[in-house]
């Protein structure tokens, strides 16, 4: 296991929520993780972001981590949900608030 891979994975494995996108939560820099914030904001939850625009080896590393080629990525309680797309799909169908409350995700304060 590489060094980037072992950072990955305990990033992913001590935050219930974590969002791997482009820039920060406040200062999203692509539509896609402008959305994926959006989501989790409007759920309510504590989440945790990794701005990959910061770290060349983590926006790498997180693609093959996940085996999924783009940007936001979301990880729930170490397990990897998917990008965008995915999330607004979960999120209109109701998919991503029942996950989220079976996993006892943390509320926001």
């Amino acid at each position: 296991m590489t060094d980037t891979t072992s950072r990955i994975g305990e990033i992913v494995n001590s935050n219930d929520v974590v969002l791997f996108m482009k820039g920060t939560a406040l200062f999203p820099q692509c539509g896609f993780s402008s959305r994926a914030v959006a989501i989790l904001d409007h759920l309510g939850v504590q989440f945790e972001t990794v701005d990959v625009l910061q770290d060349p080896e983590i926006r790498q590393g997180i693609k093959a981590y996940s085996d999924w080629p783009t940007i936001p990525q979301l990880y729930v309680k170490g397990e990897f949900l998917g990008g965008s797309d995915i999330m607004m799909e979960m999120f209109e169908a109701g998919e991503l608030q029942q996950l989220l409350d079976e996993k006892q995700v943390a509320k926001a304060d």
